[in-house]
């Protein structure tokens, strides 16, 4: 199985729940989370502005409602104009309100392409992994194969709490 594969096959059993929501761009529009929501129901995609704040702030909204969401990130650099909603907010909320609030989202991000299909430049591959363990209480994971990320995300889905997944864009073609 493909890289790809697993993260696509995540996101298909993931669209099962009925309060599952994606929230972001490129999930709804263009290449649908790189082909991996091709098959969501449309109604289940919230496509938003180039406004990663707002994304992460929605989703933290949704969650306090009832809904599932993941947010998605096509670029973990542009997870830096997030910050304030998810370092000050989503991973806090539980405490400063005192266990009243307990957020759950899922934070989806790619570390853009060095190799593969082409060199999306400087400023779209960096990896802040081991800023955002540091930075965060709820875990974050970095699946390197198929197989750890179908877990990765089976673990996000049945958890009481907010998980970061980062994948890899290098690794979508390849087989393990």
């Amino acid at each position: 199985m493909k890289y790809k594969e697993a993260v696509k096959i995540s996101m298909d059993e993931f669209a099962k729940d009925e309060k599952a929501l994606f929230v972001g761009y490129n999930t709804r529009l263009g290449s649908k989370a790189m082909g991996t929501l091709n098959d969501v129901a449309e109604g289940k995609l919230l496509e938003t502005p180039l406004a990663e704040n707002l994304m992460a702030g929605l989703a933290i909204g949704l969650s306090l409602t009832g809904y599932k969401p993941m947010v998605y990130f096509e670029r973990f650099d542009f997870i830096l104009n997030a910050i304030d909603a998810i370092v000050n907010h989503l991973d806090k909320i539980a405490d400063t309100s005192d266990g009243q609030f307990k957020p759950k989202v899922i934070i989806r991000v790619v570390i853009g392409a060095q190799l593969k299909p082409f060199f999306t430049g400087h400023c779209h591959i960096q990896d802040f992994t081991e800023a955002m363990k540091k930075l965060l209480k709820f875990p974050v994971l970095k699946p390197l194969t198929a197989p750890e990320v179908l877990e990765a995300y089976k673990f996000a889905m049945t958890q009481d709490q907010s998980v970061m997944i980062i994948e890899t864009r290098d690794l979508y073609d390849e087989e393990f």
